[in-house]
């Protein structure tokens, strides 16, 4: 498998690692998130103990207003940190 597919794998992985603790399986609940970003992003988003900034980070991958984060949204979540991570990279050259 290329790097590329190992990314890809290991993102998909990683969701399903969180998701459907709380119900569905293809989803995320805000709990659930609130563990993923805590185990796998704490460099970047710190602990998440401010319930306001987790509320917001929750409503804001919430596209569809349906309460959970989908695989799309949460997709979404990584491409956006990705892109920061990348912008932070070119700077410090």
């Amino acid at each position: 498998m290329s790097q590329t597919q190992q990314a890809m794998a290991q993102l998909t992985s990683v969701f399903h690692k969180y998701s459907g603790k709380e119900g569905d399986k293809h989803t995320l609940s805000k709990g659930e998130l609130k563990n993923l970003l805590t185990a796998e992003l704490g460099d970047v988003f710190g602990k998440t103990q401010d319930k306001a900034a987790l509320d917001k980070i929750f409503k804001d991958l919430d596209v569809n207003a349906d309460g959970v984060v989908d695989f799309q949204e949460y997709v979404t979540l990584i491409a956006s940190v990705t892109m920061l991570c990348n912008e932070s990279f070119k700077k410090s050259k």
